[in-house]
Order: C-alpha cells, then structure tokens, then sequence
C-alpha cells in the first residue's frame, strides 16, 4: 500500500539523506530541473539520472546514465517519467537496493508500485516532495 498519511510521507522525508532523480531534465523551465534545486535547498543530495544528457552537470551534480552507475547508498529514487516508463525507473531502484520509490505529480503505476513494494520498498505515488516539505513544515536536512 503506498504511503498516503501525513505522518508516513513526513517520516520518509525526514530518514532521507539521497535522492537519485530520474528523468532530470536540463532546462530550467522543467519541473525536474526546479524540484532538484529545491531539494538541495532543503539539504538532500540529489543525484541526477539522464540517459540523454548522462556526463553533464545539472546544479554541481554530474548526471548519471541509470541508477546502477551511482554506486554509492541511494535512500529515494525520485522519478519524473510519464506512468507507462516509470516501472523501468521503479525496476531498476529494486535492484540498485534503494529503500523507497517516488513517483512525481500525474505518475501512477499500480504494478510498478506492487513489484516495489514486494521488494520491501516503501512507494509513495502522484505527490511531489516540493509541495509536500512545505506543506508538512519539515525543517531543512543535513
């Protein structure tokens, strides 16, 4: 069942260090590229994942093919991709040992959700951590 409470997202947020964003784009006027400034300003690392722009720097981060390369512990992988590709993303935090899935605003993927969680991730679906960090009145990381 993903986490839908208060508490629950609260909870997440507040035990996550690591944040690998998939589908990070490099242009400003994306919601991606916005979300990740705001999460480094709230005191997460935020480690981007880009096929198309993989070698590039986006806000100081170099940007990764896929999860796999990161090689370092990832707490949430973050993903902005439309619902249909978001199970590739989901697939690929279960086997990179990441303890939670998030699926941007508009992305849902019921059978991803359920393949995450039967791998003991936590999933959390159609919510973004920018709006809810305010929202909830978390305090910076770090």
């Amino acid at each position: 069942m993903p986490l839908t409470t208060d508490a629950e997202i609260a909870t997440l947020l507040n035990e996550t260090r690591t944040i690998a964003l998939v589908g990070l784009s490099d242009r400003p006027d994306r919601p991606s590229y916005r979300v990740m400034k705001f999460l480094q300003d709230h005191g997460y690392r935020v480690l981007p994942v880009n096929p198309q722009i993989t070698g590039e720097h986006v806000h100081g981060e170099y940007v990764w093919r896929e999860l796999s390369q990161i090689g370092e512990p990832i707490d949430l992988v973050d993903i902005f991709r439309r619902p249909e590709a978001a199970g590739e993303a989901v697939d690929q935090a279960i086997e990179a040992g990441t303890r939670a899935v998030w699926m941007q605003l508009g992305v849902v993927n019921e059978a991803a959700a359920a393949r995450a969680e039967a791998a003991g991730l936590k999933v959390v679906m159609d919510r973004c951590p920018a709006i809810d960090i305010p929202r909830l009145g978390l305090a910076k990381i770090g």
